[in-house]
């Protein structure tokens, strides 16, 4: 709880400022001109110099790598698994896939009162981009535009699905491929320590403390009938 170096950004350092100038002639055309500056320790601007053609390539060439990282985004490896139900490629891209009901640890904050631990969880209806995280619970063994949607039976979770990722620093690669997106969040997810509800929402019918003090490592089934539907239909998850 105290190694804060995951909160600390990538430093990045300026080595080189573009100033461009621009003038019309008598035509009402623009006429623009490019000036270079290398920086100094300190940040400063200096030796300022007409732009290059090698400057401007390597330019063109960082751009056009970032460029395609960012259309690569989501890209599958080979073909979808059947789990993925919807995606979105590229910069602005995301993802909603589904996982069966399952055996998995699960962390709690101390101040909950709940052990750490395995225990069975529900079928689960992932949606995710590059910074955020939403989540249901079903029931269906296949989804369809149809299916229900149910509250996610966890803490850190509001009432409209969006998990709260709290001190975790999530980081995903601009050319992310969807296995490893995948992979990725639900790492995030169960390898972060449930803390607390928000506000007035109550996923799950009866206590959720008593809920999961009585999963955790027991073998038990994760009893669906506490599972309650928060009328979001899927159709509203999708562009």
């Amino acid at each position: 709880m105290n190694n804060l170096t995951n909160n600390f950004g990538t430093l990045y350092c300026p080595i080189k400022a573009l100033v461009i100038y621009e003038r019309k002639n008598d035509y009402n055309q623009n006429t623009n001109y490019v000036e270079s500056y290398d920086m100094d320790n300190d940040g400063c601007p200096m030796n300022g110099h007409p732009l290059s053609v090698k400057e401007a390539n390597a330019l063109a060439k960082s751009l056009l790598i970032a460029e395609k990282k960012q259309r690569n985004f989501l890209n599958p490896k080979s073909l979808l698994d059947s789990n993925v139900v919807f995606l979105k490629t590229g910069n602005d891209g995301f993802a909603i896939w589904r996982t069966p009901s399952q055996n998995v640890k699960l962390l709690f904050t101390e101040s909950l009162g709940i052990s750490c631990g395995e225990a069975n969880i529900p079928a689960l209806l992932w949606k995710a981009g590059k910074n955020g995280l939403s989540i249901f619970a079903v029931q269906d063994e296949s989804v369809k535009s149809d299916t229900i949607l149910y509250h996610a039976p966890f803490f850190n979770v509001y009432a409209d699905g969006r998990v709260c990722m709290g001190n975790v620093a999530v980081k995903i690669p601009n050319d992310c491929q969807l296995e490893n997106f995948i992979s990725l969040w639900q790492d995030y997810f169960f390898n972060s320590y449930f803390s607390h509800l928000f506000g007035q929402h109550i996923p799950v019918t009866g206590n959720i403390v008593q809920l999961w003090q009585n999963l955790i490592n027991s073998n038990e089934a994760f009893p669906i009938e506490s599972l309650i539907p928060n009328h979001i239909s899927i159709t509203k998850l999708l562009p």
